[in-house]
């Protein structure tokens, strides 16, 4: 309940006020002690009280980041949301700086892009010193300008996020500003009043009569005078136009900066999406290689089971033969032995040509083998060599 924004406060761009200020920050925040003890129960009247109390500004600090009080009662402010006229007093607040700072601050996290620079830009003639704790929880020495140049110009203010503003010269363009004045002006056209009060009459008539007599003769020396007058000129006129410069210029880098930002973003995104679609095509191509490899592998093992078919097949073909060959051998052996036919007419000359073949090939055999040399130590060496189944001697 403590934490919670009040009902009745109106949304700021779009959003929670309180979430204007980052989370981690904003959960700190709410853990911190002077938050519990300091904050709890304030309204836009006693919250004064505690900002009259303040003595330094800043973000967070410390090993555990912890919040100052500045950021507590900043916090506090954008819980309740006091009035419009509240924060202004704040910012009007001659004795108190620091409660003048702190209604500054909460005026650029909430308020418009007219009511900050109308409201913060006189803040620029104040010079008083501030005390500003750092990140690592020593002081520094700062003034109001310099905070309020940081809050105009930066966007990050004691660890927060500023919001987007417009720059001044496009809301000059725009016709909702006033050209800004500087606060040394009044005091440069009074010199120079007083310095054309001081010069005497008659100096400056001898002035214009030597003007006079020179003006046809000496070209020379006029340029040189109208060029004095013209840098005088420009040295004390209001330097609001080398703010819009700077202005101009900052937008120029800050959009360039952004450019190198995207083009950076588009190149990474480039190169993420590359290897994204080699990463793709590599698994693509393990699958494609998986899918061929057990394809090969299945063909092979199916052809050696065809082929271990075949041979299996085969070899119980050849061993059913032969067994087939062996019974019909005996068979046949068995039957020539128990059957006697009767012989018929001619049988006789049957047997007797091939006994006649054999004796020729015997006989045609031993010639060849030469064992029948009429020499018998030629025909004992044939036969030694026909044992040894060399050939015979030719002698």
């Amino acid at each position: 309940m403590a934490n919670r924004t009040d009902p009745a406060a109106k949304s700021i761009r779009g959003t929670n006020p309180q979430n204007l200020v980052e989370k981690i920050l904003r959960s700190k925040i709410y853990q911190n002690t002077y938050w519990k003890e300091q904050c709890f129960g304030l309204t836009a009247e006693t919250l004064v009280d505690k900002a009259m109390e303040l003595d330094h500004l800043g973000g967070t600090y410390g090993g555990n980041r912890k919040p100052t009080p500045f950021m507590c009662l900043v916090m506090k402010m954008l819980q309740i949301q006091p009035e419009k006229e509240i924060v202004i007093e704040f910012i009007k607040n001659e004795d108190y700086k620091y409660v003048r700072v702190l209604g500054a601050f909460y005026l650029r996290l909430t308020g418009s892009d007219i009511d900050v620079y109308r409201y913060l830009e006189p803040l620029y003639n104040d010079y008083r010193k501030l005390r500003r704790k750092l990140p690592d929880g020593q002081f520094a020495l700062t003034h109001v300008d310099e905070v309020i140049d940081e809050l105009l110009t930066k966007d990050y203010s004691c660890d927060v996020a500023l919001p987007r503003i417009k720059k001044r010269w496009t809301l000059e363009n725009l016709g909702s500003l006033e050209l800004r004045r500087s606060a040394l002006e009044e005091d440069f056209e009074e010199e120079e009043e007083k310095e054309d009060n001081d010069q005497p009459v008659d100096e400056l008539e001898d002035r214009a009569y030597e003007k006079d007599y020179y003006r046809g003769r000496s070209p020379t020396r006029e340029r040189d005078r109208d060029r004095r007058r013209d840098s005088h000129r420009y040295r004390h006129r209001s330097f609001f136009a080398m703010d819009r410069d700077y202005d101009r210029d900052y937008d120029r880098d800050y959009e360039r900066g952004r450019g190198r930002d995207r083009d950076r973003d588009r190149d990474r995104d480039r190169d993420r999406e590359r290897d994204r679609d080699r990463d793709r095509h590599r698994l693509r191509e393990e699958k494609d290689y998986g899918r061929e490899r057990e394809g090969r592998e299945r063909e092979r093992r199916d052809r050696d089971r065809d082929l271990g078919r075949r041979r299996s097949h085969s070899r119980s073909r050849s061993r059913s033969r032969d067994r087939k060959e062996h019974d019909g051998g005996d068979h046949r052996k068995r039957h020539a032995r128990s059957s006697v036919s009767p012989r018929r007419h001619g049988d006789g000359l049957e047997d007797s040509e091939p006994k006649k073949k054999k004796e020729k090939k015997e006989k045609k055999e031993k010639k060849d083998d030469g064992t029948d040399h009429p020499d018998p130590e030629i025909a004992e060496a044939n036969k030694l060599r026909a044992a040894l189944g060399l050939k015979p001697l030719r002698v």
